[in-house]
């Protein structure tokens, strides 16, 4: 029997095998678009799947999490759209040296645009780089701001903070929005009577906005109905509505093993749904986990100790462990109230040789 998936609304996909660049998919319900994090090597995703994101989040630059960038940008090209892009501090000024080595002495205007978000610690800077104007970067504006929030739409809530891994790398939550629900006990302990008033409520706290100036509602034992306006709308929800878990999906690649990287990580991932979580070296080679700034079998089961996800995927195990990728699960130490999801060594196809291909005739 298949598993019920924990999420109602977004649609996790990872792209990439145990030992390939990760790239993971949130499918997020139209009219929304959906979102990848980190662009490695992708040459395997279908141009239509590319088309069909419109946030993208950067946890570094390095070259295993940020050369597919290009790739993804000539799927959009041709489109009036804009992008959004979260990376860390001088991830614009990144893109736009990529983007320069191109020659863009032919520019349309209804190529897309980049709008890109650095995130520091206590502010964002805002650039935008218009392909119509050959993709220049243009600074936008500095936002004081020492949230971890980042982004959010009728599905989704998106949050990062910077850790170290030698350089900022950022680390990524995307919770799902609860549903809408109503308690019918709620309701009936309220003295109200169930109509129309359900759908134009739902509509008012969906899209913010009411359908009619004032909800009409029946109260039980009176001729005298309630009538509620946008600010009585959301605080009878907040009476009525039934409460739920919420899902999120946490993203952890490239950070050292220090306290102050625990400490973040900690804050922003606690009780997790889903862990997507690197996992570079085995135990057996903790020193060179030290020394580059990565996790270990180690630190993992450390983490999910700590973080107690229902869900584990780990990922980005370093190729030095090719033909012995099994050793990485039989260390992993997962509680009983966490599944592991194993990944296969690659899910990108093999490269071609010219034994491969078609002979030319002469």
């Amino acid at each position: 029997m298949k598993n019920r998936s924990p999420f109602h609304a977004l649609s996790p996909s990872f792209f990439s095998g145990l030992l390939d660049d990760p790239l993971l998919f949130i499918r997020v319900p139209p009219p929304m678009r959906n979102i990848l994090v980190d662009c490695g090597q992708m040459d395997h995703l279908a141009k239509r799947t590319l088309k069909s994101i419109g946030s993208l989040f950067i946890s570094h630059a390095h070259m295993d999490h940020f050369i597919g960038i290009d790739k993804f940008i000539r799927s959009n090209l041709v489109s009036p759209k804009t992008i959004d892009i979260f990376g860390p501090p001088d991830i614009s000024k990144k893109l736009a040296a990529k983007l320069s080595g191109y020659d863009w002495n032919l520019v349309e205007d209804f190529y897309c645009s980049l709008r890109v978000h650095e995130i520091d610690d206590d502010f964002k800077q805002i650039y935008i780089l218009r392909g119509a104007d050959r993709f220049k970067r243009r600074f936008v504006e500095t936002v004081p701001d020492n949230s971890p929030h980042l982004y959010e739409n009728q599905f989704v809530v998106a949050e990062g903070v910077l850790c170290d891994h030698k350089i900022p790398t950022l680390i990524f939550k995307f919770s799902e929005k609860p549903m809408f629900l109503i308690d019918e006990e709620r309701i009936r302990q309220q003295g109200l009577i169930k109509g129309s008033w359900i759908h134009h409520l739902k509509q008012y706290i969906s899209k913010g906005q009411l359908p009619v100036p004032v909800l009409t509602i029946e109260r039980r034992n009176s001729s005298n109905p309630l009538l509620c306006t946008e600010n009585e709308a959301t605080d009878l929800y907040r009476k009525i509505r039934k409460e739920q878990a919420v899902s999120s999906i946490a993203y952890l690649t490239d950070i050292g093993f220090t306290d102050h990287n625990l400490e973040r990580v900690q804050q922003l991932f606690q009780g997790v749904t889903l862990l997507v979580c690197e996992c570079t070296y085995l135990s057996s080679h903790l020193e060179k986990a030290r020394r580059s700034h990565h996790l270990s079998t180690s630190d993992l089961n450390q983490l999910i100790r700590k973080l107690r996800p229902k869900y584990l995927l780990p990922m980005h195990l370093s190729k030095t462990y090719l033909g012995n990728t099994h050793l990485l699960y039989e260390e992993l130490e997962v509680p009983p109230d966490c599944q592991l999801i194993k990944l296969p060594d690659h899910v990108a196809p093999e490269p071609i040789i010219p034994a491969d291909t078609p002979h030319l005739m002469f």
